[in-house]
């Protein structure tokens, strides 16, 4: 028998999914696609399967600006484990090294305050960064190590919340590219007895609220609350997705009239007042701002559409 073609509904949005512990990105982001009926969707960044918390899922048009979400700040809780160093930085790996732990309260806090701010990382081996095609995780199973590129991240805020016997919580607010499990890995060499990551949790991505997430149970419970009662299941589950230029929120609008717009919407540059000098920009339309794309402003001037939605499905 052969495969057969997944084909959904058009729907459109975002869905802040609290992705559970145990799984992959992708096998919460399949669930959750089947449990929308949704034609199109993709993730925003990959939490590892030890991971859980904030995921945002783009559906339809929502996914042409999943980069936006991609490269923006994240917060996470995690807890340490010191003493016990992994080959993965995190529970789910082999033990490379155990050593005692002897580490003051006053150590662990100027541990800390050293990865605050701007530094460069060596993304770890165990990571989805991909080298000649493969991602690296893939490279280390087979117990092969290449060559990695640091990468500038920065660490905006790094709190310690609890540091009990051999455990440490903290909470980061960090830049795009930045590894939770690395940092643990290197506070753990910088004290000297090693570390690796027990627990974490992402819990916000941009300015998206917690108090939006769902889960996996909560979608798959509306589901079938709405096959019982002989309703559409869009009914329960639609009201939950954000709008997508939520995705797009920091940049600057800019508003157009309806003329003006079906301009951009052909492909044409117009001039618009008070838009800004340079950069991209989020385009509305009219009184009630309705989101039609990005924008980008060219030499002259103008304002050139960049990545439009398609309104004529909507």
């Amino acid at each position: 028998m052969g495969r057969r073609r997944f084909r959904g509904r058009l729907v459109d949005g975002i869905v802040l999914l609290d992705k559970p512990e145990g799984i992959t990105s992708n096998d919460a982001l399949q669930r959750v696609k089947r449990i929308y009926n949704a034609a199109k969707a993709g993730h925003t960044g990959a939490l590892d399967p030890l991971a859980t918390g904030m995921l945002p899922l783009c559906f339809g048009e929502a996914t042409k600006f999943s980069q936006y979400l991609l490269e923006a700040d994240k917060r996470y809780r995690v807890v340490a484990k010191l003493g016990v160093r992994t080959t993965t930085s995190d529970a789910d790996g082999d033990v490379v090294s155990e050593r005692p732990v002897n580490t003051s309260l006053g150590e662990i806090k100027k541990a800390i305050e050293h990865f605050r701010g701007e530094s460069m990382q060596v993304p770890s081996m165990f990571s989805a960064l991909k080298y000649q095609g493969e991602p690296l995780y893939k490279y280390a199973r087979q117990g092969i190590e290449v060559p990695r590129e640091a990468r500038p991240i920065n660490v905006y805020e790094a709190e310690l919340i609890r540091f009990d016997n051999d455990e440490v919580e903290m909470e980061l607010h960090v830049s795009k590219g930045t590894y939770i499990r690395t940092i643990v890995d290197d506070m753990g060499e910088l004290l000297g007895c090693g570390a690796h990551v027990t627990v974490l949790r992402r819990t916000q991505v941009a300015g998206y609220p917690y108090e939006r997430m769902v889960s996996l149970e909560q979608l798959e419970n509306l589901l079938q609350q709405a096959l019982d009662q002989g309703r559409k299941p869009s009914e329960l589950l639609d009201p939950l997705l954000l709008p997508m230029d939520t995705a797009v929120m920091t940049l600057p609008e800019v508003n157009m009239t309806e003329v003006v717009a079906s301009y951009i919407m052909h492909g044409q540059p117009v001039q618009v007042s008070r838009a800004p000098e340079e950069g991209t920009v989020r385009l509305t339309v009219g009184e009630q701002r309705v989101f039609v794309g990005l924008g980008e402003i060219d030499d002259d001037g103008l304002v050139a559409p960049k990545r439009l939605i398609n309104v004529s499905q909507g």
